[in-house]
């Protein structure tokens, strides 16, 4: 499970770096990568790394302003001839099933693939078999919202030594053992699948929060989380202007993890005024709060590890 960060800048682009979006790369769990956000020149970023667009098979919109939302009409069009052929959902806020027809409507774009568009509000957004995805409002000055992206937990490993000492011997049964509570033997014995496995591997947990003013309250939304993706677009002195412009500061990203007792900060949405040595600073503010802080540049991949 890899994030890459295609966009890590504020408001407009600068040459350092470009607008919001942040790939989650699920090729190894799911063989699909799924979208947060998608500014634009998101498409021209991901030229630049070795995500493949057309295994893009979920986009999740924070909200709708501009520099989140307009480059996602250029890569649902380009996904058609990359070879793009299976089912992308969007998922935004009320507002962006408009923006996507009118966009495709009017640009006479036709797509090779079929296109679903979910508006949501807060809650469960989907849960299968491999995650659970849920979405919360947060303090913007158009409705913003974040998500939490929960992986199910995972079943420990067979002890096969245990199983031979019981005359089990490698094959076939052993994912048929894996696979169900109880197993019927062809001695006629009955054995559990949980007198033969090992701990369970906790599922992974990541937060991503779109741009929002900080509220204590929001930590629910972060418990315990392998990783928090927080906005960071002033430095902690500029307190007051971003409660102004519904943004957040370094200091108060790292509250909220440290709060929130996840495991790994990483700040992103930088405003253009932090260039250089700057970065330097608003990352030791950060640290001297939650140690644990990285702040993301384009193309920063981060490996989310399971324990």
């Amino acid at each position: 499970m890899e994030m890459k960060f295609l966009g890590t800048g504020a408001g407009v682009p600068s040459k350092e770096r470009n607008v919001s979006a942040i790939a989650l790369n699920l090729t190894e769990e799911i063989n699909h990568i799924w979208l947060f956000d998608c500014g634009e020149a998101t498409q021209h970023q991901i030229l630049h790394t070795n995500l493949k667009p057309r295994k893009i098979n979920k986009i999740f919109i924070t909200h709708l302003h501009g520099d989140h939302i307009y480059g996602l009409p250029g890569l649902l069009s380009s996904r058609s001839f990359l070879n793009g052929d299976d089912l992308l959902t969007v998922y935004g806020p009320p507002g962006i099933k408009e923006y996507i027809n009118t966009s495709l409507s009017i640009s006479g774009t036709h797509l090779t693939y079929p296109l679903e568009i979910i508006e949501f509000s807060e809650g469960v957004l989907f849960e299968d078999k491999t995650f659970k995805v849920s979405t919360f409002l947060l303090d913007h000055g158009i409705p913003s919202y974040g998500f939490r992206i929960e992986e199910v937990d995972k079943l420990g490993e067979l002890n096969v030594e245990k199983l031979k000492s019981e005359g089990i011997n490698p094959g076939p049964i052993y994912k048929t053992i894996k696979s169900q509570a109880s197993t019927l033997l062809e001695d006629g014995r009955i054995i559990k699948r949980e007198d033969f496995i090992g701990k369970s591997k906790k599922g992974r947990i990541i937060c991503i929060f779109g741009d929002t003013r900080f509220n204590d309250n929001f930590k629910q939304y972060a418990l315990n989380a392998d990783l928090l993706v927080h906005e960071a677009t002033f430095e902690g002195a500029r307190e007051d202007l971003a409660y102004d412009y519904f943004h957040s500061t370094t200091k108060q990203a790292a509250t909220l993890a440290k709060h929130a007792s996840v495991k790994k900060l990483i700040l992103t949405h930088i405003s253009s005024r932090y260039q250089n040595g700057a970065i330097n600073d608003l990352l030791k503010e950060a640290k001297n709060i939650f140690e644990p802080t990285l702040i993301a540049h384009d193309f920063l991949s981060y490996t989310i590890k399971q324990e």
